[in-house]
């Protein structure tokens, strides 16, 4: 019976190796919406003690903790394994400046950023792990700011130019004007270039 559940995931990941032959293998342009969650205190618990700490004793990934917000994503391939991605996003939220008190009354925070994706595996597979690193800025009542994502994420294909994306970033702030939190997203995304005939 231990057996079982390997079996199956093994099952799942090989039945990607067949999928959409016809289909390039490179990362078509592709447009993305996103439903995000900015985790703020989270963070803050795992920066006071460990990730470790901070889920034992329930103060990491609280949902009430967390503030939503959309964001619109655009993806493009450079090569089977690595892909350009840049997007934008917004919430309302009493953004927590680390140097400074609270505001005390929500307002606009929007963000971009502009990262590469290193996939483990190219478009031929049905779930592509990949990890993200890039560089973002952000804007907050007259603030600006900047801030490095690192994270990691899984993009399934669902259709031959249709994707679900699930995406959770570390933000690490470079300015005064930045605060470290986490980015939890997940996307619908399509792809919005010619598709490529393979020979």
């Amino acid at each position: 019976m231990k057996k079982i559940p390997g079996t199956v995931l093994a099952f799942l990941f090989l039945s990607g190796t067949g999928w959409a032959q016809n289909k390039s293998s490179v990362q078509p342009p592709t447009l993305a919406i996103h439903f995000f969650l900015n985790d703020f205190k989270g963070a803050a618990n795992v920066r006071s003690s460990s990730l470790s700490t901070a889920i034992r004793t329930h103060q990491f990934g609280k949902l009430k903790d967390m503030t939503p917000g959309l964001a619109v994503n655009y993806i493009q391939g450079l090569s089977e394994h690595f892909d350009l991605t840049t997007s934008l996003g917004g919430s309302f939220l009493d953004y927590p400046f680390r140097n400074r008190g609270p505001f005390n009354k929500d307002a606009f925070l929007l963000e971009g950023d502009f990262s590469v994706r290193a996939k483990m595996v190219n478009n031929n597979y049905w779930i592509s792990p990949y990890l993200q690193v890039g560089v973002g800025a952000s804007k907050y009542k007259g603030y600006f700011g900047g801030f490095l994502p690192a994270g990691a994420g899984i993009q399934i294909n669902i259709f031959e130019e249709a994707f679900i994306l699930i995406n959770t970033q570390y933000r690490i702030p470079i300015t005064e004007t930045t605060n470290y939190h986490f980015y939890h997203s997940v996307g619908l995304a399509g792809s919005i270039g010619r598709k490529k005939q393979t020979p």
